[in-house]
């Protein structure tokens, strides 16, 4: 594979070269491709079990003269039965590719039989590539030993690069265009484009109505939800949350809401529909997600900070029944002056999702109060 080595010059008239490479290691590792972290003399090269086959398992294996192992985040060493602060590795060595699997995400998975060691800063940075690349966080790494390897021409990332390109992504984002969109019982809209972030993806803002920007805006950080917003699933109460705020904005005289690419709370379709999977059988949607790999909630709003800058908003109302959700804003430095309540239908299928939400995530839900109100 043909790749920069890890001090290879960006022209600066493409981006931040610490982002660009952070995007090129997500791709990689997306690719079933091998990345090489690097901090100081330390490498490790890794793998995602997510993306990787058979082939490219053994080709690793035999790369890394079978000294890999296989690291999980604590989330998940904790289905396993395994108290851990940073994570664990188990050694891989006599496994095949089809055991993996098990360990890395399956449910009622024995724990290994020898006792796993704690992860470090690497096996943490993997992770975060793995999570930028919306794959599982299981990787299959190998410490590289000094002089050549088979693997010196994959491509290399510095702890530092991650550090900085990460942040720099989450903070480059350019308003691409905007477009008056008529929204059905909403009236006249503009949707605002905004690109940017790690990959480049697309976020759009729908600003109903004329807010004031002046004063508090009321604002609505709503992250996509495939089955609930577009297919009407009854497991969530999404689809109803998004319609009830954009009423909400409008009956408000006008407000914005923020519709980020965060499907599965951060973790991407493929892992919600695992995910999914695991609360039919019974698993409320945290233990599901901790099933994987993931903690409660894996989102981040970087984005959304940089919207609101970017459309001049510095002061909101902010509908949502999160107050998590409320002080990572302020955090970021977004005066959050009050919260809304939004709430959606509750249903047989989706209680036991609200219920885990209030008792579980923090969520300002009086469940059982909804339920007498819509009787």
């Amino acid at each position: 594979m043909n790749s920069p080595s890890p001090t290879a010059p960006v022209f600066p008239g493409f981006g931040n070269s610490a982002a660009i490479r952070c995007e090129r290691a997500a791709a990689e590792l997306r690719a079933g491709r091998p990345v090489v972290l690097v901090d100081g003399a330390r490498r490790r090269a890794t793998l995602a079990l997510d993306s990787a086959s058979p082939a490219s398992f053994a080709a690793f294996a035999q790369a890394t003269a079978a000294r890999h192992y296989l690291f999980l985040t604590a989330p998940r060493a904790h289905t396993l039965g395994i108290d851990s602060v940073h994570g664990i590795r188990i050694a891989l060595a006599g496994r095949d590719f089809d055991s993996l699997a098990a360990l890395a995400y399956l449910r009622d998975a024995p724990p290994p039989a020898l006792a796993p060691h704690e992860g470090d800063s690497l096996d943490a940075a993997a992770v975060e590539i793995a999570r930028l690349g919306l794959l599982l966080p299981a990787m299959v790494s190998a410490a590289l030993a000094d002089g050549a390897t088979p693997l010196d021409d994959c491509l290399h990332l510095s702890l530092d690069d991650l550090r900085n390109g990460a942040t720099q992504a989450g903070q480059d984002y350019e308003l691409v265009t905007r477009s008056p969109v008529p929204l059905r019982d909403i009236g006249m809209s503009e949707f605002a484009v905004f690109r940017g972030g790690v990959a480049q993806r697309d976020q759009v803002a729908v600003i109903v109505g004329t807010p004031d920007l002046q004063a508090a805006v009321p604002v609505r950080v709503h992250s996509s939800c495939l089955t609930g917003d577009l297919f009407g699933s009854l497991k969530c109460d999404c689809g109803d949350q998004l319609r009830r705020a954009l009423r909400t904005l409008k009956e408000l005289g006008g407000g914005i809401l923020l519709y980020l690419d965060q499907e599965g709370r951060g973790t991407g379709i493929a892992a919600k529909m695992r995910a999914y999977g695991y609360q039919h059988e019974g698993l409320d949607t945290i233990d599901a997600d901790a099933q994987l790999g993931f903690g409660a909630d894996e989102r981040r709003y970087g984005s959304a900070i940089a919207m609101l800058r970017g459309l001049g908003v510095q002061r909101i109302q902010l509908l949502t029944n999160n107050p998590t959700k409320v002080q990572l804003l302020r955090d970021a430095g977004i005066d959050v002056v009050g919260r809304i309540p939004v709430t959606g239908e509750i249903t047989a299928e989706n209680e036991h999702y609200l219920r885990t939400k209030a008792t579980r995530a923090g969520h300002q839900l009086d469940v059982d109060a909804l339920i007498m109100s819509a009787q």
